[in-house]
């Protein structure tokens, strides 16, 4: 983009905010900034400017900027759910590109703003971001580097177990024990009996084991947090920082769909309003071709999530889709407007692998629709929960995964309790099922093994 036509730009982004309101979006304020490409896809990698250093960080740069630079892919801009928002703009992009980018991202700040399953989310996530990796650098200094990744290689094998609305029991209230014969005037005539550490023939009594955790807990890094007794403070905060930010991307996790869907619904309708000319217009033409096309081997949620809402509104009206911007997920989405026509339009399908080859195994709406909500219950993860923190009463910890059909990646799942037990110090019990039978995995360190139940 050259600079003459940055004063245009501006212009078009105080129209774009004025046509975006008039057709009743409520955005955050945004604020815009134009970077080259290698900030564009170091922000992409990283999910949020200036978080903290790790190599996977660095391996996803390094997959991204390839794909640029051999032409296979292209981000056109990253917007961050903050108030205000911020949104990055690639240096390269044309000035109409640019105008179509900043219809889409008015339509992602709007959703940001009015979607309940972002209303917990921490609107200042780049200020705490930045004081995250600030003491992370400085745990490296005190503790050395190499000690530092290597623990984050551990935390971040499991960061995707979190919940982001955990339970709690409440602590049994106190009260008063019931009047009894032991008590008063009379007490010498009734004898106690033996209870609690001793009973019958003066032997002591066996106290009741308590429960750790009280009801299986799905999330990991909070019983971690709460009951890995072997870690030190650095240790502690360490997890406490993954799993904050964790649990701020989660409303993204929840909404892709949805979200890319609403931002692409209405950078049609703001371009529509806009004085384009007729080589504009055919040049918006083939940009909204290229982000809104279906996907040949994955759904694509710009496609997808813009059909659902035009069907949406055409069937109930505008007023209709503002309520399910503001109220839904993409499971809850999916489950109530996705309809028959839609996923014979869409050509929505379930396909497995078998031998060595993808097969189309059904179109049947319903079980499409199905399938794909399916797929994103726990955004596609494992549910996995922590059974029991004191494993044969010797704190070893059992996890137990909740089989929903599908096989876990043993490889993957065995070296990722490797990376527990380094957390846990001490041996760790998965059951899960392995091709139809109860399965423990057990982990001591290097050495796993499995056991049929």
């Amino acid at each position: 983009m050259d600079d003459r036509d940055l004063p245009a730009l501006e212009e078009a982004i105080g129209e774009i905010w004025e046509t975006a309101r008039r057709l009743g979006l409520d955005p955050f304020p945004t604020h815009f900034e134009i970077v080259p490409a290698t900030i564009l896809y170091e922000f992409g990698a990283y999910l949020l400017p200036g978080r903290f250093s790790h190599w996977t960080h660095g391996k996803a740069y390094y997959t991204m900027k390839s794909s640029y630079d051999y032409g296979l892919s292209k981000i056109y801009e990253l917007v961050i759910n903050a108030n205000p928002s911020y949104a990055f703009l690639l240096e390269t992009n044309s000035l109409l590109q640019n105008k179509f980018v900043v219809a889409h991202v008015f339509g992602h700040t709007d959703f940001f703003k009015n979607n309940i399953w972002f209303a917990p989310t921490n609107r200042q996530m780049l200020e705490t971001v930045s004081q995250n990796a600030q003491r992370i650098r400085q745990y490296g200094i005190e503790e050395g580097d190499l000690e530092v990744e290597r623990f984050l290689d551990a935390v971040l094998s499991i960061s995707d177990h979190i919940d982001p609305y955990p339970r709690r029991e409440a602590p049994e209230p106190e009260r008063e024990p019931p009047p009894s014969a032991h008590d008063g005037p009379y007490a010498d005539l009734f004898p106690r009996e033996e209870t609690g550490e001793r009973k019958a023939g003066g032997k002591p009594g066996k106290p009741a084991r308590r429960r750790i955790p009280p009801a299986p807990e799905k999330d990991l890094l909070l019983f971690l947090l709460e009951h890995a007794d072997h870690l030190e403070d650095w240790q502690r905060d360490i997890i406490a920082i993954v799993r904050e930010e964790s649990l701020y991307f989660v409303p993204q996790m929840q909404t892709k769909i949805m979200n890319e869907g609403w931002a692409s619904f209405w950078h049609m309708r703001i371009m529509r309003e806009l004085d384009l000319t007729d080589e504009e217009f055919v040049e918006f033409g083939k940009l909204h071709s290229a982000v809104c096309t279906p996907g040949h081997t994955r759904i694509n949620p710009y496609y997808v999530g813009l059909k659902i809402f035009e069907d949406i509104e055409k069937r109930f009206g505008r007023e209709k889709i503002f309520e399910v911007r503001e109220m839904e997920n993409d499971v809850s989405f999916l489950r109530t407007y996705l309809t028959e026509e839609l996923c014979r339009d869409l050509d929505l399908f379930v396909y497995e692998l078998k031998d060595d080859a993808w097969k189309i195994t059904d179109k049947q709406w319903e079980r499409v629709r199905d399938a794909l909500c399916d797929a994103m219950t726990n955004f596609g993860h494992p549910y996995i929960v922590v059974a029991d923190g004191d494993y044969r009463g010797r704190r070893e910890l059992l996890l137990r995964h909740q089989h929903d059909g599908r096989d876990l990646d043993l490889p993957y799942a065995e070296k990722t309790m490797q990376y527990l037990y380094q957390l846990w110090g001490r041996p760790v019990h998965l059951e899960t099922q392995v091709e139809g039978r109860r399965t423990r995995i057990t982990c001591e360190g290097e050495k796993v093994t499995m056991e049929k139940l």
